[in-house]
C-alpha cells in the first residue's frame, strides 16, 4: 500500500470502528467516539447519504487489508470476472493475499507487519522465496519461514507467542517447524469482516 501519512488513530476514529484489531484502538474509540475534528461530546456522526455509507464500508475494508485505492479497485475488478457473488469473491481474494495469510498464521501481529515480513524475504512458498505481498496462495501451497535464518525464525516465533487470534479453518500450522499449508479455498463464512462488501459492490457499480 502507498504510504499513508494519516495516523492510524485518526483513521479508526474517522471510520468509527477498530479495523486494525489492536485493543488500544478500542480504548481510543471509547475515549473519543466522535470523528476527528468533531466537537467533544457530540453524539453520533450525523445523517449520511447512501454514497457516504457505501464509501465508508469500502474504506473500512480497504484500510483493514492495507491496500491502496488502485490495488483495491483492481482486486474488485478481478472479483467481478470470477463466478459467484462479486462481494464474496472480493473478500476471498483479499484473504488469499500472502501478506494476509502470514497475518492469519500469526507470523506477524498486524497486516502491515506481515507485508513487511514478506517484502523483506522472510517467507518461502513451496520452497521458493516470495517477496510479493499481493501473491495469491493456492490450495496445497506450503509456506515456511526462511530456512536457515535464525533472525527470521526468532521474529516469527516471537510474534506467534503474542498471537491471540484463532487459526483460520482453511489453514494448518506446525508452529514448532514454522510451516503452514493451505488446506482448502477459504469461503465467505470463514471470514469475519468489519465492513459490508455488498455496499462496496454498490459503490463501484454507481
Amino acid at each position: 500500500m502507498a504510504k499513508n501519512s494519516t495516523a492510524r488513530g485518526k483513521i479508526v476514529r474517522r471510520l468509527g470502528v477498530n479495523i486494525y484489531g489492536h485493543n488500544k484502538y478500542d480504548k481510543l474509540l471509547k475515549k473519543k467516539p466522535q470523528g476527528p475534528g468533531q466537537e467533544r461530546g457530540r453524539k453520533g456522526r450525523g445523517k449520511q447519504s447512501e454514497y457516504a455509507k457505501q464509501l465508508l464500508e469500502k474504506q473500512k475494508i480497504r484500510f483493514a487489508y492495507g491496500l491502496s485505492e488502485r490495488q483495491f479497485k483492481n482486486t474488485f475488478e478481478l472479483a467481478k470476472r470470477l463466478d459467484g457473488l462479486t462481494g464474496d469473491n472480493l473478500i476471498i481474494l483479499l484473504e488469499k493475499r500472502l501478506d494476509n495469510v502470514i497475518y492469519r498464521l500469526g507470523f506477524a501481529v498486524t497486516r502491515a507487519a506481515a507485508r513487511q515480513f514478506v517484502s523483506h524475504g522472510h517467507i518461502y512458498v513451496n520452497g521458493r522465496r516470495v517477496n510479493i505481498p499481493s501473491f495469491m496462495v493456492s490450495v496445497n501451497d506450503e509456506i515456511t519461514v526462511k530456512p536457515a535464518n535464525e533472525r527470521s525464525k526468532n521474529l516469527a516465533r516471537n510474534n506467534l507467542s503474542k498471537n491471540q487470534q484463532p487459526l483460520a479453518d482453511w489453514l494448518t500450522l506446525d508452529a514448532d517447524a514454522l510451516k503452514a499449508k493451505i488446506e482448502r479455498e477459504p469461503v465467505r463464512t470463514d471470514i469475519q469482516l468489519i465492513g459490508n462488501e455488498q455496499m462496496v459492490v454498490e459503490f463501484y457499480s454507481r
